[in-house]
């Protein structure tokens, strides 16, 4: 440790935790460099670009997935103090990360990039850490930008979020300008942990990962109290008790310390084998002290699901192996065991957001090295049926027949979009093809738009986000929150090829846009479909009516070829003994199926 401080001397009145929150790539990782180069946690000779990202897709990606923590130790005036940072998620999909960081806080850094001004997820987040009444320290950040307009940025804050411009601060994270400011103003304005250290100990378990040799390593805030190696603790949650192995702060890697003190935030491991023991939320107290537990956590929702197979079937025990070890790290994938005709055994899997599917499925790659198929995303229903009876069905084989039915509803969100005026009339356009209701539209500043809209979530898992970045040249953000369900005709399309249902190809679809979409997949799969000694007939149903139909010809071998003379009889019967074959081969035969074809109807 840079610091050799006895943590029972630093009280809690010179503590501060804090969170870094801002719109994805604004900064906040290239920030939480600064910050720890500056007060020396960091070497300047060791330091990586965007150090608290550990993960290969963070760094190949440029986001941050996974909240981390660092403790600092500050001078400021001749006092010594311990700040502990926390690095969030900007993405949408990793707001869950955020809410619960911000539980072990009592000040946010709001980030806002002065080239791009606020942002969707900069008014999710920012409302996030206003809900928990955090000090809000707001730093206008890439001020030394060509293109910076700090006044411009500084009028949307002050419109959005009611701050006085003179109170936004100025920096450059690239740069290290006036990162020192930003440092002052969290010591001077951002309040002490409250709590009392003469109290039972009452710690929050806030984040919890999964490591290979030490087994489950959880993050916690000390509310009350003082913790100290060898004693024992008991988990309010699963009333299970453990020792104290190790404890320690993250300076910026774990330090032992042996003990943790009231407002220090800290690693604690216990010898936990199962990250499912540690629930995020959960209080921890002394065995033979209890306590009344802290509130807690809602538990994190799954928004889209997907099944996810492995390509050669016979690689499911490694993909069983990989999906467990990664669910320990990320317990807000939910997981279920699948068996598909098509596809065999695999997994159906809850994700919060496209993003986090994306990064998941990318990791199971790279990091297990699993070759995998994923199906298309689809949400969870609600289907009330005729009998009073209601259904949740997050799979479309889940889906019952139309006849039981009485009625569907689909969850719906409410969307942000911060855009340029010019590009209103696209985006207007593309909301209502995605069957969207307009709830609001103001103005930030001449030239930038804020739109609300109320929009199905199945409009929006697939490429919506793309498409909205296409139509506005990249300049919109676009940030949502869950909202009610809402009553839809939905139906479910199957396709058949040669009579035969593929369930892993079904899906849940508009009943106004079954036709089109039915049309778009039966003319992609024809082009990925390998043509075979019989005629293949790729088929869209609603129930038992067709509503679109491709033919993959079959391929013609020339049976006359040996035929030298002779009157034309004979040639008829081999063709005759031709078209025979094929009908009973178009019977039995099985259509394979390649992983392009799924992959071309997966990518909607």
């Amino acid at each position: 440790m840079s610091h050799k401080i006895d943590l029972k001397k630093i009280p809690v009145k010179q503590i501060r935790n804090f969170s870094i929150i801002a719109h994805i790539d604004h900064g906040k990782s290239t920030f939480a460099d600064r910050i720890l180069e500056q007060t020396g946690t960091i070497s300047k000779r060791i330091v990586a670009e965007q150090f608290l990202d550990k993960l290969q897709v963070e760094k190949e990606r440029g986001i941050t997935v996974k909240a981390q923590t660092a403790s600092i130790f500050y001078d400021h005036n001749g006092v010594t103090y311990l700040l502990n940072l926390i690095d969030t998620p900007g993405h949408v999909d990793f707001s869950y990360e955020v809410s619960r960081s911000l539980y072990a806080c009592q000040g946010a850094v709001l980030l806002v990039d002065a080239a791009q001004g606020v942002q969707a997820q900069t008014m999710a987040n920012f409302f996030l850490a206003f809900e928990q009444d955090l000090t809000i320290i707001s730093v206008l950040n890439k001020v030394d930008l060509p293109n910076a307009d700090p006044e411009r940025a500084k009028e949307e804050i002050q419109q959005c979020f009611d701050i006085e411009p003179n109170k936004v601060l100025s920096c450059s994270a690239k740069t290290g300008i006036g990162v020192d400011d930003v440092l002052k103003a969290i010591v001077e304005d951002v309040p002490s942990p409250g709590g009392n250290e003469e109290k039972p100990l009452k710690a929050l378990l806030f984040d919890s990962w999964f490591d290979e040799y030490r087994g489950v390593v959880c993050m916690i805030e000390i509310i009350d109290g003082s913790l100290k190696s060898g004693e024992k603790i008991t988990s309010a949650h699963s009333k299970q008790s453990y020792e104290v192995l190790e404890l320690g702060l993250m300076h910026p890697g774990p330090v032992p310390t042996g003990c943790l003190y009231t407002g220090q935030v800290g690693y604690l491991i216990t010898g936990m084998k199962d990250v499912r023991d540690a629930r995020i939320g959960d209080t921890l107290y002394h065995t033979s002290k209890p306590v009344k537990s802290l509130p807690g956590f809602k538990p994190a929702k799954a928004m889209v699901f997907a099944g996810i197979y492995a390509v050669d079937a016979s690689d499911y025990d490694i993909l069983r192996d990989a999906v467990e070890k990664l669910t320990l790290n990320d317990p807000s994938v939910h997981v279920e065991k699948e068996n598909s005709g098509a596809l065999g055994f695999g997994f159906r899997c809850g994700f919060l957001g496209m993003l986090h599917m994306e990064v998941f499925t990318q990791r199971l790659q790279q990091e297990y090295n699993v070759s995998i198929i994923s199906t298309a995303p689809t949400v969870c229903y609600k289907v009330i049926l005729r009998d009073g009876n209601e259904l949740m069905v997050d799979n479309p084989s889940n889906f019952p027949d139309a006849g039981q039915i009485d009625r569907v509803l689909e969850p719906t969100v409410k969307a942000t979009i911060i855009s340029p005026n010019k590009y209103l009339g696209n985006i207007i356009t593309l909301c209502q093809e995605r069957r969207g209701i307009q709830t609001n539209l103001s103005y930030l500043s001449e030239d930038r738009a804020l739109l609300m809209y109320s929009l199905p979530l199945s409009e929006i898992v697939t490429d919506f986000y793309d498409k909205l970045k296409s139509v506005t040249a990249g300049y919109a953000s676009f940030d949502y929150e869950e909202s009610e369900y809402q009553a839809a005709s939905m139906v479910k399309m199957n396709i058949l090829l040669n009579g035969k249902q593929v369930d892993a190809l079904s899906m849940i679809v508009h009943k106004n846009k079954s036709h089109t979409e039915g049309r778009e997949l039966v003319s992609k799969l024809k082009k990925f479909i390998h043509r075979q000694l019989f005629e293949v007939a790729i088929q869209a149903a609603l129930g038992g009516k067709i509503i679109a139909r491709e033919t993959v010809s079959a391929m013609r071998k020339n049976v006359t070829a040996k035929c030298y003379g002779g009157d034309m009889t004979r040639k008829r019967k081999l063709l005759e003994k031709q078209k025979e074959g094929k009908k009973r081969m178009k019977r039995i035969g099985n259509v394979e199926l390649s992983q392009e074809a799924f992959l071309a109807v997966l990518k909607k």
